[in-house]
């Protein structure tokens, strides 16, 4: 029996809509579904300005779903919360858990997530050099040039997930940084040196200090400076640090411009910067609460900071204004930059996307198995046992 994936508690779970069952009409429609998730995501998020520690929850949730969007986090995060049980950890649809050979628990509800509605469409220059797009597969019109194909995005929508609590089958091992792996921390500093070289930046280890800071941006130069005085482990952590300014902070950011800059070291430019290396080392099972405690408990401070500028500066429509959604923006900027950067450095677990599982068949001595009630092990190694 398929679960109960248009029930309408999904949504409510999230905060984001009444309950309508009680009016005999449980489902949604799409416009409502997306208005829904949307106002929900917009309430989280609120709140995490309102009480700063639950952007710290939210940077935990990203460090391991960290292939979702940020908002797509908040809601999955929200939603499970609401219904007393554990984080989710590995999520996707009905048809995606069955291709891999589990099925979800009779009666569960679904989470939902804002996914977009996407059309393919060909991209042709007419004779008078104007571009157009056209259906895919349509007839070019004559004497245009066909430019090729692209997916757009045309709207959103509401699409249903169920985490791997919720379903049963086909035991999964699932790599997880945790207190007890053991985090090559001299690889993991390649790895990012690896990532800052893909963006055209060189990396200097410098007994030289900029100021008083133990890492600096030189956009000019294109290069990242940090101290070699500092711990390995410090030194990963500054090096995301400079990564997150190298991805969010560069000249040419008009976001970026309005929430600070790398070379002030002020507002929310530090935050995200602060924020992305807190959600890559996190990843990768390095805790660093404390020592990123004073970033983070200035987020909300930086945030309505934020607001006050933009509307003192007019800074435009394009541009986020309202608390909201500015917070919106920055954990959209924090989670597509530590995305961009856990690609490269490839952290234990997936993500939070069952779908990569098939692109990492690693194996890690600090693996759980999901849905395994034990685990058996013979001479030729691990043997998945499960429901």
């Amino acid at each position: 029996m398929a679960p109960e994936s248009e029930d309408v508690s999904s949504a409510v779970a999230a905060g984001a809509a009444p309950d309508r069952s009680e009016s005999g009409n449980s489902r949604m429609t799409p416009e409502e579904r997306i208005s829904a998730l949307t106002d929900g995501l917009h309430k989280i998020l609120e709140k995490a300005v309102e009480s700063p520690s639950q952007w710290q929850v939210l940077l935990d949730a990203s460090a391991t779903l960290w292939r979702y969007s940020g908002g797509n986090v908040a809601l999955l995060k929200m939603q499970m919360a609401q219904r007393g049980t554990d984080d989710p950890t590995l999520v996707a649809g009905y048809k995606e858990w069955a291709r891999h050979g589990r099925t979800v628990l009779r009666g569960e509800h679904a989470l939902w997530v804002i996914a977009p509605r996407t059309a393919r469409l060909q991209q042709v220059t007419l004779p008078d050099g104007t571009r157009q797009r056209i259906p895919a597969g349509e007839r070019v019109p004559h004497g245009a040039v066909d430019d090729g194909k692209k997916t757009v995005i045309k709207g959103w929508r509401g699409q249903a997930v169920f985490d791997v609590s919720q379903t049963q089958g086909t035991p999964l091992l699932v790599p997880r940084g945790d207190a007890e792996s053991v985090v090559d921390v001299a690889e993991l500093c390649g790895s990012l040196a690896t990532v800052a070289g893909s963006h055209g930046f060189s990396v200097d280890v410098t007994d030289a200090q900029y100021g008083l800071t133990s890492g600096f941006t030189d956009f000019t130069h294109r290069q990242v400076q940090v101290g070699a005085w500092l711990s390995p482990e410090e030194r990963a952590a500054v090096l995301a640090h400079e990564l997150g300014h190298v991805l969010l902070h560069g000249p040419d950011d008009g976001v970026g411009r309005l929430y600070g800059s790398s070379a002030d070291h002020r507002g929310l430019a530090e935050v995200e910067a602060e924020s992305v290396a807190y959600t890559v080392l996190k990843a990768h099972g390095i805790d660093r609460g404390p020592q990123s405690a004073t970033y983070l408990a200035g987020w909300a401070d930086a945030v309505v900071d934020a607001e006050k500028d933009a509307m003192a500066h007019d800074a435009g429509s394009r541009l986020p204004a309202s608390r909201a959604d500015i917070a919106k923006s920055v954990l959209g900027r924090v989670t597509a930059a530590s995305k961009g950067i856990l690609e490269i450095t490839h952290p234990p677990g997936f993500g939070g996307k069952i779908t990569s599982a098939d692109a990492d068949p690693r194996l890690s001595p600090a693996a759980s198995y999901a849905g395994v009630g034990q685990l058996l092990r013979s001479v030729d190694g691990p043997v998945m046992a499960g429901p």
